[in-house]
């Protein structure tokens, strides 16, 4: 990976405790499975940043090289890769997001 596209990612992971990298906007996400990270986190009051993967096609590259996982959306919280739609969803429902969150 070029060394800007991943000193771009990794200050797009550190604006913010919790940051998501998505399809789309949290207003319009772009595929459903970016929807449903962005109904869990308005779910538990989250304040998150993101990035629409769309608008740049080397970050989309990047960050799944960044954190050797294949499929976006990918949810960070300080500065750590946490997963994607599914163990955001799993996380949640065990209570360990809102652990991970205080």
């Amino acid at each position: 990976m070029d060394e800007q596209v991943k000193t771009k990612i990794e200050e797009l992971i550190k604006s913010k405790k919790v940051f998501l990298f998505m399809k789309g906007t949290p207003e319009e996400p772009d595929c459903g499975f970016s929807a449903r990270v962005i109904e869990v986190l308005n779910h538990f009051n989250i304040e998150y940043l993101s990035f629409d993967i769309l608008e740049n096609e080397e970050i989309r590259q990047g960050i799944k090289e960044y954190s050797n996982w294949p499929t976006i959306p990918q949810l960070y919280i300080d500065g750590k890769f946490v997963g994607g739609c599914d163990i955001i969803e799993e996380m949640a429902r065990s209570g360990e997001l809102s652990k991970l969150l205080n």
